[in-house]
């Protein structure tokens, strides 16, 4: 049974865990208040998603912090850790760092989305394998050509500088 399931008053971890998202908003938005922009040359200027990020991270919060004084989410309250899954995703996170520099972002992403996957249950790691390489290179022609930010040259990367 859940502490939602019970009727007894609010919960107070989850109704933290919601005021910790409305401090976040608060911190995004006074940092976003310190990045420079001139607004003569652009419509959107760099602050855009930062407000944006700020403002949903408020809602957010402040949706969290509601459902948990009237008692919190409902969630299984049995905290075992799953030291597998930590695992893989720790693994993921070292194969990202490892990969990153030689094979470059696309396969080091790819490896990172199988891992992370993993962790969480999936046992389907062609199919994982194949959503994480197009979600890399996705990524990657985004910044590579739409942004003109080079990110994580490697083998793949070579190869479409080659194509495109």
């Amino acid at each position: 049974m859940t502490r939602s399931d019970t009727g007894k008053g609010p919960a107070w971890g989850d109704t933290g865990v919601g005021l910790a998202v409305l401090v976040l908003a608060g911190v995004v938005g006074s940092q976003t208040l310190l990045i420079p922009h001139n607004s003569l040359y652009a419509q959107v200027g760099p602050t855009l998603i930062p407000w944006l990020a700020a403002a949903l991270l408020a809602v957010l919060g402040a949706l969290l912090t509601w459902r948990g004084l009237r008692g919190g989410w409902e969630h299984e309250e049995h905290g075992v850790l799953d030291a597998w899954g930590l695992c893989w995703l720790l693994t993921g996170l070292v194969l990202n760092l490892a990969l990153i520099g030689t094979a470059g972002f696309i396969i080091a992403s790819t490896a990172l989305f199988v891992a992370t996957a993993t962790a969480f249950g999936s046992r389907s790691t062609l199919r994982d394998a194949g959503i994480g390489f197009a979600l890399a290179l996705i990524a990657y022609v985004g910044f590579d050509r739409l942004l003109g930010y080079k990110i994580g040259p490697g083998l793949i990367e070579g190869l479409i500088e080659r194509l495109l």
